[in-house]
């Protein structure tokens, strides 16, 4: 029977050797797994973490290696590619830091050196290379030997569980298509035992070995539904010779339909399921992506309160564990490849090869509903024939290896619909930020609204959007700031455009937890991406967090938004509330502020008297929720985001009357000609700049540098203002630079607005 054998522990690690030692070395490390050597250096900014390759090693005994007659080592994941030496000589290679890959261990003796390399190099052939994160090296996955009979269920099969379930369902029936795969020199049977949640056998079928396929009815069927009712059946499926069971292997699976309708979005088992969620990121400060299930299940847990019935799992595939708490939790899952930002030629057969393992190991998962191809992978244009074939080539492939689901891509922005990249797929979700990056929050319901009138036959998402915040406060939120409060008001502002649109299919925040990026500088704490509901440690949860939670979910609470804003100059201050209850009132020092009725949405808005030190208590039927605010003379500088890039204060910037400055929109500029001139000159120091900065500054200013512009991207920027294009170049531009561009907007006259 199967031995599966845990060996995490004891391992040594090198970053210095150059190869894989001949004997054990007596200088290296001593490390468990999951293990990263980037948990710091990939997390505190400057994008200069080690990338390179380092090596892990582990002594193991034959008798650590269990009695089973033919022994397997498994690794969930290295990043990002592998080497595996067994007693010095190399077994395996693999590339693709996401997927799990087995190999067989042969020669062994009685004392014996497993050697791994892990390698997370640059290189121009294995994704992803170039994103918005930081890539972790290690193994950062757990490590098991499998042992079994020569008679086996397949453990090399692009690393999957060894069996292939489908089903189809047909009203209060199912067909449940069921493959096992098989390694085995006699005849052999596999028979095939479906059980349901209490573990009562419903159902099974025998076949021959050799082509170990069948197809098993069920009748008064128990669907999968999503998180109101996540069942869960089991398909067991034993191996015997001679009537003696060699191997067993079980996978759960659900019995679900689902449609993406143009009209009216998602449709789970035939009724209609809007599809509001989250994206994730799984790295947590100091140990990377080197998860145990303990913090899977933490991330699960706060998703699932937030009120989300979705989640796509970016940019990568996931661990197992993660997986396999969608499905208990009812989750309906987009997952993909890190087919990321640029393509590249050389790396096309990596595509294929890490979409082959995301199918092949997760196919069984009822949570999965679409495979996403790329993700903003038209930054340096859409028209690339190599990138239009490879696209056609991997959705002709995802057909081919699961015909029961469909195919999606997260495109960038600024990519026309009517591009043939943007029609490969069979549905399509778009990034936006407006209201962060380009434009204004009210653009969503716009833009979607031209797109649903445009091509009302095409299902289209938002696959991502959001906004920056750390523990920045004021009582003026303004885009750019990075205040808490922004991204509060930036959320309810989308919220309510989503709400009204239900056709669109899925939608996804961008992030639901706050994620390394190495190469960030932006917010005032290096080498964090801020966009999270919830702080990196997840420690906090945001105000936006409590919007969602308003919005989703049906756990009874109310918030306080602002909590850690307590210092306040204004005599009046707004003080907003969340709740999911019908109606709330809010008492400042005991005494009522009134009682609000919920309308649509459900956010709350006082305007409170600041005198002193005030209690506000909020009710909203049985929950109660407390906070402080305090009258001060001063702003409290601590709430205060100094600019990062080049501090300048708001008395610095000279703004004559009828004049304009850097506080002014590019739209504003452009609509004179003089503007345009200096918009030109402005330019070419961009580009100089950039151009001397080129392979120093790497990632967020490396993307922007190859982004093709268009008119989509120049209508997104003409809403900002001057000051903050500059504080989001990642300090492309000194104060001095900044101020001279101000001195000369100075001379410009502002056009009379009618």
């Amino acid at each position: 029977m199967r031995e599966i054998i845990n060996i995490n522990k004891d391992w040594l690690f090198s970053k210095t050797a150059k190869s894989v030692p001949e004997t054990i070395p007596g200088n290296w490390e001593h490390v468990d797994l999951p293990h990263t050597w980037n948990g710091v250096d990939g997390q505190d900014g400057g994008n200069d973490y080690y990338r390179g390759k380092c090596w892990y090693l582990k002594k193991l005994t034959r008798a650590e290696l269990g009695d089973a007659e033919v022994k397997f080592i498994r690794f969930e994941a290295v990043n990002s590619s592998a080497e595996v030496y067994f007693n010095g000589r190399k077994i395996f290679t693999h590339d693709g830091g996401y997927s799990a890959f087995c190999v067989k261990l042969d020669d062994i003796k009685d004392e014996n050196i497993l050697a791994v390399s892990a390698d997370n190099s640059p290189n121009d052939f294995v994704y992803p290379q170039m994103a918005d994160f930081t890539f972790y090296g290690g193994i950062y996955r757990d490590v098991s030997i499998i042992g079994v009979s020569k008679e086996h269920f397949d453990l090399e099969y692009y690393g999957a569980p060894g069996i292939k379930i489908i089903p189809k369902i047909n009203g209060n029936s199912a067909e449940v298509h069921t493959e096992a795969y098989v390694k085995s020199e006699k005849d052999a049977l596999v028979k095939f035992v479906i059980t349901d949640m209490d573990g009562n056998e419903i159902s099974s079928a025998e076949t021959d070995a050799k082509n170990a396929k069948t197809v098993i009815k069920l009748d008064n069927i128990h669907l999968w539904n999503g998180v109101k009712d996540p069942y869960l059946y089991t398909m067991t499926a034993y191996l015997t010779v001679g009537g003696e069971i060699k191997d067993v292997i079980s996978s759960r699976f659900g019995l679900r339909t689902y449609e993406i309708d143009s009209q009216k979005g998602f449709i789970l088992n035939g009724k209609e399921y809007p599809l509001r969620g989250v994206s994730r990121h799984q790295d947590r400060p100091g140990i990377g992506n080197a998860l145990t299930e303990k913090e899977h299940r933490e991330d699960m847990d706060l998703i699932c309160e937030v009120g989300a019935n979705t989640i796509r799992l970016a940019h990568y595939q996931h661990s197992q564990t993660f997986y396999d708490l969608c499905d208990e939790r009812g989750m309906v899952v987009w997952a993909e490849i890190p087919y990321i930002s640029r393509h590249m030629p050389k790396g096309e057969a990596n595509t294929v090869s890490q979409m082959t393992e995301l199918i092949c190991q997760n196919i069984n998962h009822p949570s999965i509903v679409v495979w996403g191809l790329s993700n903003e992978i038209t930054m340096n244009g859409a028209n690339d024939p190599s990138l239009l074939a490879n696209h056609k080539k991997l959705n002709d492939l995802v057909h081919r290896l699961d015909p029961s689901r469909k195919t999606v891509t997260a495109v960038l922005s600024m990519c026309d619909p009517d591009s043939e990249y943007a029609k490969i797929s069979d549905v399509v979700s778009y990034n936006h930020y407006f209201g962060w990056y380009g434009g204004k929050t009210d653009m969503y319901g716009a833009w979607f609204d031209k797109f649903h009138k445009k091509y009302p036959d095409k299902a289209v998402g938002l696959s991502e959007y959001g906004c920056e915040a750390l523990n920045w406060h004021t009582s003026a939120p303004e885009q750019g700031d990075y205040t808490e409060e922004y991204q509060a008001l930036y959320h309810e502002d989308v919220i309510k455009q989503l709400d009204e649109r239900k056709w669109i299919w899925a939608t996804h925040v961008w992030n639901m937890f706050d994620f390394a990026a190495d190469a960030r500088s932006e917010g005032g704490e290096n080498g964090m991406n801020h966009k999270g509901l919830v702080t990196f440690d997840r420690k906090y949860k945001k105000d936006a967090f409590y919007a969602y939670k308003a919005w989703l979910s049906d756990e009874p609470f109310v918030h306080i938004c602002s909590k850690r804003y307590v210092n306040r100059t204004e005599d009046v201050t707004k003080v907003t509330v969340y709740t999911n209850q019908p109606e709330v009132e809010l008492f400042a020092d005991g005494e009522s502020l009134g009682v609000q009725k919920k309308g649509r949405y459900p956010f709350f808005y006082y305007n409170v008297k600041n005198e002193g030190e005030t209690k506000l208590t909020a009710k909203a039927g049985e929950c109660t929720d407390e906070s402080v605010i305090r009258k001060v003379e001063k702003p409290d500088e601590s709430y205060i985001l100094k600019d990062e890039t080049a501090v300048i204060n708001w008395f610095e910037i000279e703004t004559p009357s009828g004049y304009m400055s850097i506080n002014d929109t590019i739209g504003d500029i452009l609509s004179t000609f003089k503007g345009k001139i200096l918009a030109v000159k402005i330019a070419l120091m961009v580009k100089k700049t950039m151009k001397n900065k080129k392979g120093s500054t790497g990632g967020m200013a490396d993307m922007a540098s190859g982004m093709k512009i268009n008119k989509s991207l120049i209508d997104m920027g003409k809403s900002f203002t001057v000051k903050r294009v500059c504080m989001m170049a990642g300090g492309l531009f000194t104060k001095e630079q900044i101020l001279e561009i101000n001195a000369g907007l100075n001379k410009i006259k502002k056009k009379n607005k009618k």
